[in-house]
């Protein structure tokens, strides 16, 4: 049994732990156009940055001004319309994107796209009960994609159906009050993901297991957008409550902000570092920017 002194030494372990990362630069770049996510592509050491395009926030207005725009570690964009091709299929929207090996996917008010991060070749799959896609992750051989708007989670099987015969689009949850916007796979085998709601009914972290059951893994902590897993099992995640980068830490049922000041803190991408620290690339959607957080230890 332990004393009341190693209690309270573990407690205050497990609260410095949560609080251990710091912001040590925080640099904003513009010229974007309503930039609603960042992915990391490892191979290439290059980001793919979802613009929504035109002269007004309109997140599901099918009006085919969306792009991609390939951009380097720099904040400097490479190629502004990576995607979609001129004269090809129109993109709308691109809210969340992942990047898996020589994928890439983002998903688009009703439908999910992906492509061939090589050859550019892409599909278009509609997204049947689907009005507000969110964002999308693959695990296992299954993407899976949010819908907050319409509380709807859905998977799509198999994950790469670039040139799939007949791909399956299942419901995993529909009408239960999560309203599940940013999704992670973790190492553990759940799938974790956040509530997006209103400013006033705050959301939790929920996590997705195996079996299809959903457990509640926090307090409700604000309007969640994007999510990371760090390697001691934390959570970074944006927020649009608290106008915020923040870490979640399990251990405690802790949070705190570790980089604020966003009017728009949307989906985002993390970047390893060999000197283990990392640059959480940010994109705020209200601004058009994009904001590199280096986070390290304490």
């Amino acid at each position: 049994m332990k004393t009341l002194a190693a209690a309270v030494f573990s407690s205050i372990c497990l609260s410095a732990h949560a609080q251990d990362w710091r912001v040590s630069s925080d640099q904003t770049v513009g010229g974007f156009k309503f930039p609603e996510s960042a992915a990391y592509d490892p191979k290439g050491k290059v980001l793919y940055v979802g613009n929504f395009g035109g002269e007004k926030l309109a997140p599901a207005e099918k009006d085919g001004l969306g792009y991609i725009s390939k951009v380097g570690l720099d904040g400097k964009v490479i190629e502004e319309r990576w995607v979609p091709a001129k004269g090809g299929e129109a993109m709308n929207k691109p809210k969340g994107i992942w990047i898996a090996g020589d994928r890439l996917w983002v998903t688009d008010i009703d439908a999910v796209w992906i492509f061939d991060l090589k050859s550019k070749k892409g599909r278009k799959l509609a997204l049947p009960g689907v009005g507000f896609a969110n964002d999308p992750a693959v695990m296992g051989k299954a993407l899976y994609i949010s819908d907050n708007r319409n509380d709807k989670l859905v998977k799509v099987e198999p994950a790469d159906f670039l040139d799939a015969k007949n791909p399956t689009v299942t419901e995993v949850i529909s009408g239960m009050g999560y309203n599940p916007n940013g999704v992670y796979p973790s190492k553990t085998g759940i799938l974790y993901f956040g509530g997006f709601l209103a400013a006033d009914k705050p959301k939790n972290l929920y996590a997705l297991g195996v079996s299809g059951q959903i457990k509640t893994v926090s307090d409700p902590l604000g309007r969640i957008d994007g999510l990371y897993e760090m390697k001691d099992g934390s959570i970074l995640y944006t927020d649009w409550n608290s106008s915020s980068l923040s870490i979640w830490s399990e251990k405690t049922d802790k949070s705190h902000v570790l980089a604020a000041g966003f009017k728009g803190p949307a989906d985002f991408t993390v970047i390893p570092n060999a000197d283990g620290s990392l640059t959480a690339v940010v994109p705020d959607l209200v601004q058009s920017q994009l904001r590199f957080i280096q986070l390290r230890k304490n």
